[in-house]
Parts: C-alpha cells; sequence; structure tokens
C-alpha cells in the first residue's frame, strides 16, 4: 500500500508517499480501507520528532481515519464488515488502509461524507473526555477555549450549541474571531490586540468561567486562572507555550480551583471503547440527524500531505485539515 512514513524528523518536506505493507488486523481489531484522514497537531509534533508513537503503534502518523472495514479479527468485530465507520486510532492514518480497535469506530452515518467522518474522532474524543467529564460542565455554563478556530475549537463550539454551553473563544485575528462567532462562539477575542482575562471577566458579568479548555500552557497557565469563577476547572490539553508553570496556590484553595488535564492517544483501548460508547449514545444521534458536522478547512491527496500539514504550521486554518486516499 501507499503511506506516509518518514523516515526522520523534519519539517512538511519528509512527508513523502512510500511504500509499506498492509497490516494485519489482530483480535479485536478491523481492518479499514482508508478513504480520508484527519491531520491534527500531534501528527506535527510527530514529524517534528518531539511526539513519538505509543509502543506498539505504527509509525506512520495519522490518528483518525473513515473507509470501509474490508477484514476483521473477532467473531463480534467480523459484524463491521462492508460497514462504513470512521474510527479513533493510535497511528498509521496516513495510507491507504488502517488498523482500528473495533471499540473505537463509529458507524458513518447518511448524513456524513466520509471526507466529514474523518475529521470527526480525534476531535470529538478530545472535546468530549476534557470539557464535559474532566471539566464537567453542564447546561449554561461559560468555557473560555482557547484556539477559537482550530479543530479542536471549532467542535467545542459546534457541541456547545447542541448542549447550552456559553463558548468564549480566543483567536489570533479579527477574521478568526468573526468566524467563529458565525460558528456559534458567544464570544471571540483577539489575544493579539484584546487582553483575554479582562475580556472574558467583561463577558461573564464579573463573574468567570466554569471552565478555561487550554492548549497553550506556559504563562497562560496563571492568567487563565485569573479567568475562572469560584469552583472552576482548569484542563489543560496541549502545552504549545511551555510544559511549566507558576501558579498562586493559595489563591487555588481561596476559590477551590480544580487543574486537571490529559492526554488521549496513550490511553487504553477499553478507556477509548467506553468514551466511543458513550459518544454514540449521547452525541451520535446528533449526527445521525445532521445536527452535528466538522468544518472543514481544506482537503489534501495523501500524496500531498506535505502541502497539508505546511498549511497546518502557517496557522491560517479554520476548522480541520483533511487528506483524502484513493480515488
Amino acid at each position: 500500500m501507499i503511506a506516509i512514513d518518514p523516515e526522520t524528523p523534519g519539517g512538511p518536506e519528509v512527508l513523502k508517499p512510500v511504500e509499506r505493507p498492509v497490516p494485519s488486523p489482530g483480535e479485536g481489531e478491523v481492518l479499514i480501507k482508508v478513504a480520508a484522514a484527519g491531520v491534527n497537531r500531534p501528527d506535527v509534533l510527530q514529524r517534528q520528532g518531539g511526539y513519538p508513537p505509543p509502543p506498539g503503534a505504527p509509525s506512520i502518523p495519522g490518528l483518525e481515519v473513515a473507509g470501509q472495514v474490508v477484514a476483521a479479527s473477532g467473531l463480534a468485530e467480523e459484524a463491521l464488515i462492508g460497514q462504513p465507520v470512521c474510527a479513533l486510532i493510535p497511528g498509521g492514518g496516513y495510507a491507504e488502509y488502517a488498523v482500528a480497535p473495533a471499540g473505537s469506530c463509529l458507524i458513518v452515518p447518511e448524513a456524513l461524507t466520509l471526507v466529514e467522518a474523518a475529521a470527526m474522532p480525534e476531535t470529538l474524543f478530545t472535546v468530549w473526555v476534557n470539557l464535559f467529564e474532566r471539566a464537567f460542565v453542564g447546561d449554561g455554563d461559560a468555557v473560555l477555549l482557547h484556539g477559537g478556530t482550530s479543530g479542536i475549537g471549532t467542535m467545542a463550539i459546534s457541541l456547545s450549541r447542541l448542549f447550552g454551553l456559553r463558548m468564549i473563544v480566543t483567536c489570533g485575528s479579527d477574521e478568526k474571531c468573526a468566524r467563529a462567532l458565525e460558528l456559534g462562539a458567544e464570544h471571540a477575542i483577539n489575544y493579539k490586540t484584546q487582553d483575554f482575562v479582562a475580556e472574558t471577566k467583561q463577558a461573564t458579568g464579573g463573574k468567570g468561567v466554569q471552565a478555561v479548555i487550554d492548549m497553550v500552557g506556559g504563562d497562560y497557565l496563571s492568567r487563565n486562572l485569573e479567568c475562572l469563577a469560584e469552583e472552576g476547572r482548569h484542563v489543560s490539553i496541549a502545552v504549545q507555550r511551555g510544559a511549566t508553570a507558576e501558579i498562586p496556590i493559595f489563591d487555588i484553595m481561596r476559590r477551590r480551583l480544580t487543574l486537571t488535564g490529559s492526554t488521549l492517544r496513550p490511553r487504553s483501548r477499553e478507556f477509548k471503547q467506553l468514551v466511543a460508547d458513550e459518544l454514540d449514545r449521547m452525541v451520535w444521534p446528533h449526527v445521525r440527524a445532521g445536527r452535528l458536522k466538522p468544518v472543514i478547512d481544506s482537503t489534501f491527496p495523501l500524496a500531498e500531505a506535505a502541502q497539508a500539514h505546511a498549511r497546518m504550521d502557517a496557522g491560517d486554518h479554520v476548522g480541520k485539515i483533511v487528506l483524502t486516499v484513493g480515488g
């Protein structure tokens, strides 16, 4: 099969098509003939040499795919053969075929194209786990999320509309702020020209937000805490500006704040199946009804993965970048 499997870390130019053996599904797994694969920030970090695959995962990047199941290992898994699915996988998505744990697969409904389906799993799993399980937000809660027009941000905005959240986002330009508002954010803050702490407090009448979803890290952490209301929850999901921070411990105690975070890729197959089951119950009915779709920025053929990564590196995208595979 054709795959993107760089031998050395580097810039987008290392992403060149090569031939690799078609993988075989192990017990509890399915083989997917890939129609499309989502491009995500962890793929960029892996390409740069900063995010190696977890043990047992293929070196081929790609954490989410959509396509048709063509083989399976296990009686229950064989029922998926012939089905269109999208799946969260630990790696291997940038290829014509990919193996996925059957428990991480979701059936693609008629309301979604396979390109749209490929843009769903990584961001949907990530947002659901961190926003609804770790930050345990509820109807009417206000949330501050950085990176409002990223794949994560646009998915969070979409879910906020369905579950009654007040979404406040930061973006890097007035144009992106306008786009975030069009997508359903209640407030959008240009972090390059505005103080997001002051703007968040103003947007909440001085009360602060119930949760912050942060992919920035570093010196943002202490500023994020200023945005939280009493009993607020801060969830770290990436560290783009640094993996360490100084925090005001007494302020955390006084306002009873919670600091937490998570990474998704290394989590167990069993955990991801539990999340998939929850998404199937809570979110997938909205997908089947056409009420939830990902925001697609652009698509590139698999052979042009380098151009797809160059677009992500440039930071101009709004929503998801997707690789298309085959005809």
